[in-house]
């Protein structure tokens, strides 16, 4: 528990920092829906763009002059944000021991590695919550003065739920690799790395139908913000294919971290 709590103060600049930048990006985003609301000469810009692009971005899915259709573009840069958070948490708050040159201090307390690995994480997912509930309230207080319905309403929760799954799988990927990695300096990029990787494969899975198959390994594919405005609904092969991701990834960090020497 005095883990716990030391993460959690440790960590809570962070949590301000990060929750910061999502409430500029989302006041700056939903600023510029202002010429966008009921504005049908947008529609024909929109119209005049390329396929492939709209298709990429997934921005054919929805009406840029709607509260839904903006949130739903939206919905892919607070996932890119959010997701690169927990990443980083995830990563830093193991592999910060070593690089900080108090992991000594940490195994002479009568734990077991394995319960440190999991005050930490407990602490980081702590974090991630907040992050996420500071999402959805400055939503909801951008889009007040829009007057949404409850259809928008059902979307904006299913959107947050998805955010959470993709924040819990990087945050078990970022785990991992501070858990795993000798070079525990690298640990923090590497992750970003593979999750602006996985970015780029959901991008470039929607330029073609042969390419298609690329969404099994982005997250970002896991949770189509048009399925969830349409559909309202979640694609619970996704949702199995997150839990096998994030089990396998905490199971390899109990396992390597027990395991390896640590930098002293």
């Amino acid at each position: 528990m005095n883990i716990f709590i030391r993460e959690l103060r440790a960590n809570f600049r962070s949590l301000l920092v990060w929750g910061g930048i999502v409430i500029l990006f989302s006041i700056m985003g939903f600023a510029k829906f202002t010429a966008y609301y009921e504005n049908p000469e947008l529609l024909e810009v929109m119209n005049s763009m390329p396929p492939a692009m709209l298709e990429a971005f997934n921005m054919n899915a929805f009406n840029l002059t709607t509260i839904s259709g903006f949130f739903g573009v939206m919905f892919t840069f607070f996932a890119l944000l959010l997701s690169i958070a927990a990443a980083m948490w995830g990563s830093d708050i193991i592999s910060k021991e070593e690089r900080d040159k108090t992991v000594e201090f940490s195994l002479t307390l009568p734990i077991r590695r394995s319960s440190l690995i999991t005050a930490k994480t407990l602490a980081a997912l702590v974090n991630c919550v907040g992050l996420l509930l500071i999402t959805w309230g400055i939503t909801l207080v951008n889009v007040s003065k829009y007057q949404p319905d409850s259809d928008f309403y059902s979307f904006v929760t299913l959107g947050m739920l998805a955010l959470f799954i993709m924040q819990i799988i990087f945050l078990a990927v970022g785990i991992f690799l501070g858990c795993a990695m000798k070079q525990h300096k690298r640990a923090s990029s590497t992750a970003v790395f593979l999750l602006l990787g996985t970015y780029f494969l959901s991008i470039i899975s929607g330029l073609s139908e042969n390419l298609e198959f690329l969404k099994f390994f982005s997250p970002f594919k896991y949770f189509d913000a048009g399925m969830l405005l349409h559909e309202s609904k979640i694609d619970m092969t996704f949702v199995w294919l997150s839990g096998v991701i994030v089990l396998v990834s905490m199971v390899g960090a109990y396992l390597t971290y027990s395991r390896r020497d640590l930098y002293i």
